[in-house]
Formats: structure tokens, C-alpha cells, sequence
């Protein structure tokens, strides 16, 4: 067991509640089976009430843990550069926090970037045709996707811009021959956008080893963008959220300390 001293005492009740969420989030990560041993990050921007006005600073986790020992109190507190803020026994890792930091600088709104590597993510990441038009779940993923080309390792800040622009407006990202990326403004949202990819994925491939598929009217998948938008605000992370945190509570204690 980690013995991580607790800073609920020492930061604002603001940035307390956000690491819970965020601990929370890793831990789901693990028990629904995305986590890529240490190899992924799920990064959290701090309200400028907290950080200060203009101010950038963010939660992400701290190198070497398994997602499923994540608590509020190990996440570690960076800025836009991934320099520590404050001490921490624990390493982050800069290569880590390249493809979070160009999202964070491109898309102010956005709350959290969530990262996975999985096998059906990876999969379709590799097929020419991307994310096809065959379940409910991809309609959802297809009104508001975008793809970027592999450059390698994504450590260099070379590859930044080419990643924004890919990125766009879009709040789902297939990174080819690499994993899936969403886009929240909260992690809420980062989160139920990632299951509904995620499922995207392991439903094409599930489904391409069977006969012929069936697309979905384009007209269907023109729509839903916009019926998304009216009905819910986005995927509506808000309503499953209270369930999942109950769900983490039961089956991965201990994430709030």
C-alpha cells in the first residue's frame, strides 16, 4: 500500500473536488480495461479561481502508478511546461503531457483530455476507413471526429500544431496507428465520450468478423451532432457520473484520500 499523505487540507475545496473526479476517472479507466499499464494520462485543467487569471495549470498523474492506485492527493499539479508545482515523491512525465498540453492551448474550454491506448482503439486506429458508420454508438463518435496522421513517439513539441489543427472544433480524436482521445468540459464528459468511442470500436471490429455490415443512413449521422447539442449539452457525462462514482466506491476504494 502507498502511504500518500493527504492534501485535502492544504489545497482549495475547488481543486480538492477535482482531484477526486479525476482519481475517479483513472480508477474507471482501470476497471473498465483501457489502462496501458503507466503508459496513458488522463490531464484536468485547474478553474482560474484556483490557478489565478491567466493562469494555465493542470492535474495529471503521477508517473509509475498503476491507474488503479491514483487518489485525489498523489495527482500532481503541473503547468502548460509539465514543471511540478508543488512536491511530490513521485516523477511526471513530460513526453506524457505533449498531446494534452497542445490540446489544453488549443481548446481553453476544455476541462479534461482523456488518452487511452486500447487493443479495438488501436485497431480501428489502424484501418483505413476509421470509424465506420455501423452502430448507434459511432454516430455519436462521427459528429464530431477527426483524425491525425502517426508522426511517431509524441514527444516532440514539433508535432503540436498539426495535432491543434487536426484536432479543430472536434471533441473525439482518432490518433492513427496510436489510440483514442477525447475531449470534455468536464471529466464527466471526457469520460462517457471515451466509453461511447471506445464501445465504437470494439463493436466495428467485432462486427467486421462476421458478414456484411449495414451503414447508418448519412442523414441519421448528419443529425445527431445537432440533436446532441439540444437534447444534453453533448453525451451528457452529468447523468452517469453520480452511478459511476458509486460503482468505484464499491469496487476500487480508497481514490479520496
Amino acid at each position: 500500500m502507498l502511504n500518500i499523505p493527504s492534501l485535502q487540507a492544504s489545497v482549495s475545496p475547488e481543486e480538492w473536488q477535482l482531484r477526486c473526479d479525476l482519481a475517479v476517472c483513472y480508477r474507471l479507466v482501470a476497471l473498465y480495461g483501457w489502462s496501458d499499464l503507466v503508459f496513458t494520462h488522463i490531464s484536468a485543467k485547474l478553474p482560474e479561481s484556483v490557478s489565478g487569471v491567466g493562469e494555465h495549470h493542470f492535474l495529471i498523474n503521477p508517473y509509475g502508478l498503476m491507474f488503479d492506485e491514483i487518489t485525489a492527493s498523489s495527482l500532481i499539479k503541473v503547468d502548460m511546461q509539465c514543471n511540478q508545482l508543488h512536491e511530490s515523491p513521485f516523477p511526471v512525465n513530460p513526453a506524457g503531457f505533449v498531446i494534452h498540453s497542445a490540446v489544453h492551448e488549443a481548446r481553453p474550454e476544455a476541462g479534461c483530455v482523456l488518452h487511452t491506448h486500447t487493443r479495438a482503439g488501436v485497431a480501428v486506429s489502424a484501418q483505413k476507413g476509421g470509424v465506420l458508420p455501423i452502430s448507434q454508438q459511432s454516430t455519436f463518435v462521427l459528429g464530431s471526429l477527426a483524425y491525425h496522421a502517426y508522426e511517431g513517439v509524441a514527444f516532440r513539441d514539433a508535432e503540436k500544431p498539426r495535432l491543434q489543427a487536426d484536432l479543430g472544433a472536434a471533441n473525439f480524436l482518432m490518433l492513427r496507428n496510436h489510440g483514442l482521445l477525447t475531449v470534455g468540459k468536464t471529466i464527466a464528459d471526457a469520460f462517457l465520450s471515451m466509453y461511447t468511442f471506445e464501445n465504437t470500436c470494439r463493436i466495428q471490429i467485432d462486427a467486421q468478423a462476421g458478414g456484411e455490415l449495414i451503414d447508418v443512413n448519412p442523414q441519421i449521422v448528419s443529425g445527431v451532432a445537432q440533436a446532441m447539442r439540444v437534447q444534453t449539452g453533448g453525451l451528457g457525462g452529468a447523468f452517469a457520473w453520480p452511478a459511476l462514482l458509486r460503482k468505484v466506491q464499491r469496487e476500487l476504494p480508497g481514490w479520496n484520500t
